[in-house]
């Protein structure tokens, strides 16, 4: 009678166990037993406006495309997008709302140095992690933040690789220009550090004020310098006015960006004469070719599903911060955990059709991609 007792007991026990453990997976925040939400903070409106856009973009069409095939783990992926003008407060702000009332599962494609460095203590109390931010600041990968996922190469990787070619060229007269914030600051160090490793240092700096575009002083300061090349760590609007200001004080440097002054965003402003010869360090493949399966993949989900719009670097980085999510997503089960997400994550590599992603022992940097693009006749983006 005993054992006929206690075998029925423990079928019991453990459907129950099994029900709790499915409770909890699906009351776990942003988890439900149909949907997964996402939460993002970047610039949707204001001078840097254009660059968040692109990125929710490309999350966009490559959740719908997912979504259509029946989701990860029968649940279909939701994106919330919130503004943050390029705003530090606005982003922590938004950090916390997102987190704390939309009960986001986990964050993605924060946008900014000062803005994702100023987010760490949420992400380090609620355990919440933080997946392909738009920053190659060095001070966001060392030292290591367990919650924090960069999919792009670092600021030091791109400088590295611009100086190496300046040199290469016998360009050795090399001035920096950059936003006087944390990009700006981070992209200076890497020049700095780069040209020191020819003996050589910057032969002019100077700065422009974060979401201003009053170069005035730079201009002066430039056009002294006789520099051969110069190297901009800055956004799109005060890189346009600075070369127009500097071209009319009739000087003419080799001008060089780094990646996230958006380069078919600098043609549409700067204009297809002016941005002629300009290089810019690209951390993502180019978005309008057709040697890589991921660009041929994202062309198509852009198609289907974003018609309207306009293929670019910061639209296919939406695009692979999506794929990686959800790859992390399929790799942590049917249920999910933020701990369980973490773990997917280092459990690489990742590979995208072409794009590598592989967060090694002691770095949450996924990838160190780099490639120099030229802006060439009529605008066109040439890598």
């Amino acid at each position: 009678m005993l054992g006929q007792f206690i075998k029925p007991m423990r079928i019991g026990m453990l459907a129950l166990a099994t029900a709790l453990a499915a409770t909890a997976a699906s009351a776990a925040d942003g988890v439900t037993d149909t949907t997964v939400l996402l939460g993002m903070s970047a610039p949707l409106s204001g001078p840097a406006g254009t660059y968040g856009r692109q990125l929710k973009e490309g999350i966009e069409a490559c959740f719908q495309k997912v979504n259509a095939a029946g989701g990860v783990h029968g649940r279909q992926l939701k994106l919330l997008a919130v503004d943050d003008g390029y705003e530090v407060d606005n982003t922590v702000a938004n950090a916390k709302r997102l987190i704390e009332s939309d009960k986001a599962f986990a964050l993605m494609s924060f946008y900014g140095t000062s803005a994702t460095a100023a987010v760490l203590p949420i992400l380090s109390a609620t355990g919440v992690p933080l997946v392909g931010t738009i920053s190659g600041a060095e001070g966001l990968r060392q030292p290591v933040h367990p919650q924090m996922f960069h999919l792009r190469a670092s600021y030091g990787d791109e400088t590295a690789a611009i100086v190496k070619n300046l040199i290469t060229v016998g360009v050795k007269r090399v001035a920096v220009f950059y936003q006087d914030d944390g990009f700006g600051l981070a992209g200076l160090k890497g020049v700095k550090d780069a040209l020191a490793a020819h003996k050589l240092e910057p032969v002019a700096v100077a700065s422009v004020p974060r979401n201003s575009t009053d170069v005035a002083a730079a201009v002066a300061v430039m056009a002294k310098a006789d520099a051969q090349a110069v190297v901009m760590v800055t956004l799109s609007r005060p890189t346009v006015e600075f070369i127009r200001q500097l071209h009319r004080a009739k000087a003419n440097p080799f001008f060089v960006a780094l990646s996230p002054v958006g380069t078919d965003q600098l043609v549409a402003e700067l204009g297809p004469d002016e941005a002629r010869g300009i290089q810019v360090a690209q951390v993502i493949p180019y978005p309008w070719g057709d040697k890589l399966e991921i660009v041929r993949e994202y062309k198509r989900a852009i198609a289907a599903y974003s018609p309207n719009a306009p293929l670019s670097y910061y639209s296919l980085e939406g695009y692979l911060n999506a794929k990686l999510m959800i790859a992390a997503l399929e790799r942590t089960g049917p249920q999910p955990s933020r701990k369980g997400l973490v773990a997917a994550l280092r459990n690489g590599p990742f590979d995208f059709g072409g794009y590598r992603v592989h967060y090694t022992t002691g770095s949450n940097s996924g990838s160190s991609y780099v490639e120099i693009s030229v802006i060439g006749q009529n605008g066109r983006i040439m890598n």
